[in-house]
């Protein structure tokens, strides 16, 4: 196990106030984060970004304001392979979540059915790097994928990505011939002012409307707040291309953003607006996460 850390600065996270829209019975918030309580769950590696006061029962809380009955936690890579807090957060949810640890291809089979007797159902892979080009402390990369893919497949887990949006054109065609679900972070963390003719863009409309990847429709990291109408194009593309395989999440509790974070009921009240009808928003919001993740 690697060292313990115990932030010196904690940030409260922006909790949100009740949408104008009322979600769908059994919606979904599929991107969160739990960080703490940090006396008993210390970061495993030192944060680049100011850790946020995110235990369990003020993500419950969240949820609940929201009037998402269902969500996904996303093991933050702070915390790296240590899945303690994730684990403890996903018992506290009773149920009413699932989770996406973080595992290196040495994981035992035993631990791997522990994740998912735990909740868990993905693993997470992230090919983001410093200027000297190492990983950020505690992820695990893209290529520890093809060695892991045929055992996720087995314990009934499938992979998450997260990477600025050129690494993908190097990862993305091979990782999508493993016969795995691959679910795509942050709406591929694409630059809105390429246009529609942007080649990352066209590989992931091409892959998502073949039904080889999912598409997470996290708004807030790609557009230009508070109303991310340069993204906009995006989103409505990879609905029309595939809605059978999109989900939303909001990102709570925003990291990396401080004063800059959005308000959650802000982002289901602009995602209740862009789907547009009851059909799609129970797709996104009901259908396609219970599938994806086992309920």
């Amino acid at each position: 196990m690697s060292a313990a850390y115990v932030p010196d600065q904690i940030e409260q996270p922006r909790m949100p106030v009740a949408p104008r829209h009322v979600l769908p019975p059994l919606a979904f918030d599929g991107h969160c984060h739990v960080f703490g309580p940090y006396d008993r769950f210390p970061l495993r590696h030192a944060s680049t970004y100011a850790a946020p006061d995110a235990p369990a029962p003020r993500h419950l809380r969240m949820l609940d304001t929201l009037g998402a009955q269902r969500g996904v936690l996303i093991q933050p890579a702070p915390y790296g392979t240590d899945a303690a807090a994730l684990l403890d957060a996903l018992a506290q949810g009773a149920g009413r979540l699932r989770g996406v640890a973080v595992a290196e291809p040495d994981i035992s089979d035993a631990a791997l059915a522990a994740l998912y007797e735990g909740g868990v159902r993905a693993l997470r892979f992230v090919e983001a790097r410093d200027p000297a080009g190492r990983l950020f402390p505690g992820a695990v990369g893209f290529g520890q994928l093809p060695a892991l893919a045929p055992r996720l497949k087995a314990h009934g887990l499938h992979a998450q990505l997260w990477a600025p949006c050129d690494v993908y054109r190097d990862h993305l065609p091979a990782l999508a011939r493993l016969d795995l679900p691959l679910v795509i972070d942050h709406l591929g963390s694409l630059v809105p002012a390429r246009g529609p003719g942007d080649e990352i863009f066209q590989l992931m409309h091409g892959l998502l409307a073949e039904g080889r990847i999912w598409m997470k429709l996290t708004v807030c990291r790609v557009g230009q707040a508070p109303d991310y109408a340069d993204a906009r194009f995006l989103h409505d593309a990879f609905v029309a291309a595939n809605p059978d395989q999109l989900l939303w999440g909001s990102d709570w509790p925003f990291v990396r953003m401080g004063e800059r974070s959005p308000a959650a009921d802000a982002l289901v009240d602009l995602a209740w607006d862009w789907l547009g009808d009851d059909t799609l928003r129970a797709k996104v919001w009901v259908e396609n996460p219970a599938r994806l993740y086992g309920f």
